[in-house]
């Protein structure tokens, strides 16, 4: 066999056997600090080369001296490596130290702030990840704070509201039933007119829990967008001319989408009532549906005279209401929080913007709509 290759194999005995060695240690004190893990792993370099080296001295018959000399730069190469290990280990393990008490911060509620310094390119990319991360619970939490609010303001308008119509309802039955009624065919007609509303506020609190569930159910049918304002202009004629509003409906294009027809006139229905009731006598609400570049844009244009910018972002928001002079004198501020919700159910989007006199309201569905899950709101 060739010197060499005879070499090889002891020096390669000896390095395993110190290397299996090692990777029991490295098992035992796996749960331990990253600095016992790097000592060990340049004790076990350092140890493989003199266990290797040992094992070819003895096999060729090295000279004491010579076998003296070896051993000893050996064991300053381990000395030098140990301390190198550990330094080493004690940076990286004071680095993960600091991103921990950073990361810990925004757990409890703060903001995440990388810790200063330099570090290892993981531990890097882990800080900004942790970034990113605090980043999206700070947002969760703000809409969950916002959401929050929305209730709150929902659960205090449905509770007034409803005690108003239930106040009048009681009043009338008990004139009723005393026999003072000077009218009774008209108590009975109001009772009623304020039933009706309190069944319309019930099937809107009914709907808006279910699209929030994501389980409002959509049966897609193509159907013409011109159909549709037709059918909901009708509808909303008699309310227009009680309040002396004009509706006009002359720039629908007839373009097929693929939605659930009934849910669809509920949007268009709660925005031609909602433009109608904003809109003052003499005014006009314009319906118009036209094609983009993003699908087909379904728009309704009211008299209001504009909202505030700040209340822009809310417009759609359960419960929200605006302010006294925009507040109609029915319902729960639920209608347009249900149009967002099934238009989204639609895979479309629905805005409003301020434009000469008023507002307008947008609902953008793509060309051939899929209705998909429902979003569910935090």
């Amino acid at each position: 066999m060739p010197d060499a290759l005879l070499i090889a194999l002891y020096a390669f005995a000896g390095a395993a056997a110190t290397g299996l060695a090692g990777a029991g240690v490295l098992r035992l004190i796996r749960r331990r600090s990253l600095t016992a893990s790097l000592a060990v792993v340049a004790a076990v370099g350092v140890v493989a080369m003199l266990a290797g080296t040992l094992a070819v001295a003895r096999a060729m018959f090295l000279s004491p001296h010579d076998l003296t000399v070896v051993t000893t730069v050996v064991a300053m190469a381990a000395v030098v490596s140990l301390a190198t290990a550990l330094l080493l280990g004690r940076w990286v393990v004071a680095r993960s130290r600091e991103l921990t008490v950073a990361a810990r911060s925004f757990g409890d509620g703060g903001d995440f702030t990388a810790p200063d310094g330099p570090v290892t390119a993981e531990l890097d990319e882990l800080s900004r990840e942790l970034a990113a991360t605090s980043a999206r619970l700070a947002e969760s939490r703000e809409r969950e704070r916002a959401s929050e609010a929305s209730r709150r303001e929902l659960v205090a308008w449905i509770s007034h509201d409803l005690r108003t119509p239930l106040a009048g309802l009681r009043a009338m039955s008990e004139a009723l039933e005393d026999g003072v009624a000077a009218d009774p065919v008209r108590y009975l007609k109001q009772i009623r007119t304020e039933v009706e509303r309190l069944d319309g506020m019930v099937g809107d609190l009914f709907e808006l829990s279910r699209i929030h569930a994501g389980t409002l159910p959509l049966a897609p049918a193509r159907v013409s967008l011109y159909d549709l304002v037709g059918d909901a202009l009708a509808g909303a004629e008699p309310l227009a001319r009680e309040h002396g509003v004009r509706l006009v409906g002359d720039r629908v294009e007839p373009v097929p989408v693929e939605v659930d027809g009934k849910e669809m006139s509920r949007v268009l229905d709660n925005l031609l009532v909602n433009a109608v009731r904003r809109t003052p006598a003499g005014g006009t609400v314009a319906v118009a549906a036209v094609r983009s570049p993003e699908g087909v844009v379904l728009s309704v244009s009211d008299g209001c005279g504009g909202i505030p910018e700040d209340d822009l972002p809310r417009v759609f928001d359960t419960g929200w209401r605006g302010s006294h002079a925009r507040t109609p004198p029915a319902g729960a501020g639920l209608g347009l929080a249900i149009v967002r919700g099934i238009v989204e159910a639609h895979r479309g989007r629905a805005t409003v913007r301020n434009v000469p006199g008023g507002c307008r309201f947008e609902v953008t569905l793509p060309a051939s709509a899929q209705p998909g899950p429902l979003p569910v709101q935090a």
